[in-house]
């Protein structure tokens, strides 16, 4: 998987802002006073070809007896241990405190690759630069000095970073998990739902047959399955760390290791407690299977608990779909993994679902379906002209991406991207995620271009034109 680069810090220094520009969007909640971030956030980031997981934590103080800041704490220290990298964030306006020299000593025993980054130098003169010159007494090793807020020194800062991380491994890059014939399951869910409960029933069938491979010495051992002759890798996160540190015992069940096993999985079985039903820890790995587009079967467990009532289930299956409208593709099943109670349903639709996640579509249907779309319900106008769609084409499986041209790629409104999903996915009875890029027409800049000379040079694109070529 990609590398992880944890930021971390006492409240308050700037993380959130350092976090939302490195990732290009306002992702984390910034707001000026201490302890606004209450848990992490993660998001794709990439500098000079280098692409990582970046982790926001919430305000780190060590030794913080408060309840809430505690937690903050705990959530700090467990991405420090996960990651590969940390930047460390300090004010530099505000100078150095005990609260900053208490982070330092606890990075420094944690033995992982520092960067040490001065924030809120709101300027370049050489005043405000020799205000990060006391951090050096921390001894993490170089400071760069920088302003997240103001787009200042963030070259210098990603350039420590990015030097600091692992070698990159063969395949690092690939969305796609690895398409050898095998289909690889992730078991998630919070603690206590019965995810091992589940694999072991699954291992138990008598169409099964099972064998023991290891995994990468960061994740825990796979059991690879043959399954009516289809190969499957199931990954129980439940096994990944095995570190007795604070955040073992306080955090059984990590965001963290659901991302590790999802980046090399085709489907996330997302295992809930039928008596503590779609909670908000349900609802962020509903979303990391979405972010990562892997295909997601949502299986509420301990079903036997509640009862057998079919009105009492669609009740429950109505409330999911409210709770986790985000994923309504994602088919429900209501288990008992203790009993085996349709445990063989769960694999059968994962089976299904890894293979609708490397879907093809014919070229010219997608296109009869373009035309059937845009004539049942026309584009909108945008930038006072009428959106046009010429042509669809699929670019990508696993999930399936398709790539839509058009004349206005950056005013598409979300509820027409929405209803061209939705009609992909019914034409193709398609239950996974779906992703759609739109682009302009290859040449439309020198079209333009010849169309209005005289604004040639102004940029090299020419004006904007007016209709359709």
């Amino acid at each position: 998987m990609k590398p992880l680069v944890a930021i971390v810090g006492r409240p308050n220094v700037g993380k959130s802002t350092l976090f939302n520009r490195l990732v290009g969007r306002r992702i984390a909640l910034v707001q000026d006073e201490p302890g606004v971030t209450r848990d992490r956030h993660y998001s794709d980031a990439e500098w000079e070809g280098r692409a990582f997981t970046l982790i926001d934590t919430g305000g780190f103080v060590p030794g913080e007896k408060d309840s809430l800041l505690k937690q903050v704490r705990e959530q700090a220290q467990f991405a420090v241990e996960e990651c590969d990298v940390i930047i460390f964030v300090v004010d530099a306006r505000a100078g150095m405190t005990t609260a900053d020299e208490a982070v330092a000593n606890y990075l420094r025993k944690s033995g992982k690759p520092v960067v040490v980054a001065a924030n809120k130098l709101d300027n370049e003169t050489g005043l405000m630069q020799s205000l990060s010159g006391e951090f050096f007494r921390l001894g993490l090793g170089d400071v760069n000095a920088m302003s997240a807020e103001h787009n200042l020194g963030m070259g210098s800062l990603m350039d420590s970073v990015v030097s600091k991380l692992p070698e990159k491994q063969e395949g690092e890059d690939s969305e796609a998990p690895p398409d050898d014939g095998k289909i690889r399951v992730a078991i998630i869910g919070r603690p206590n739902v019965g995810k091992s409960t589940l694999v072991n029933a699954i291992l138990k069938e008598k169409r099964v047959v099972t064998s023991e491979v290891a995994g990468t010495t960061r994740d825990p051992i796979d059991s690879e399955v043959t399954y009516k002759g289809n190969q499957l890798i199931l990954t129980d996160t439940a096994g990944i760390r095995r570190k007795k540190t604070i955040a073992h015992q306080v955090e059984q069940y990590s965001v963290i290791a659901a991302l590790k096993v999802l980046e090399r999985s085709d489907v996330a079985v997302l295992l809930m407690d039928a008596t503590e039903p779609a909670v908000d820890q349900d609802a962020k790995l509903a979303g990391l299977s979405m972010d990562r587009g892997r295909a997601l079967v949502i299986v509420v467990n301990k079903w036997d608990l509640i009862a057998e009532d079919k009105r009492r289930q669609e009740a429950f299956r109505e409330d999911l779909k409210i709770a986790l409208k985000f994923v309504g593709y994602a088919p429900v099943i209501f288990t008992s993994a203790l009993h085996g109670s349709k445990v063989e349903k769960v694999v059968d639709v994962a089976v299904e679902l890894a293979k609708q996640f490397r879907f093809r579509a014919p070229t010219p249907q997608l296109n009869k379906l373009l035309d059937y779309m845009v004539d049942n319900n026309p584009a909108p106008i945008v930038k006072s002209k009428p959106l046009r769609l010429y042509y669809i084409a699929q670019v990508a499986a696993a999930p399936p991406t398709f790539t839509l041209t058009c004349n206005e790629p950056q005013g598409v409104p979300d509820m027409y991207k929405r209803y061209i999903t939705n009609q992909i996915r019914k034409t193709f009875d398609l239950r996974v995620p779906i992703r759609l890029l739109f682009r302009e027409r290859p040449g439309k800049a020198k079209r333009e271009a010849r169309k209005k000379p005289h604004l040639a040079g102004k940029g090299g694109k020419g004006g904007k034109r007016a209709g359709r070529d």
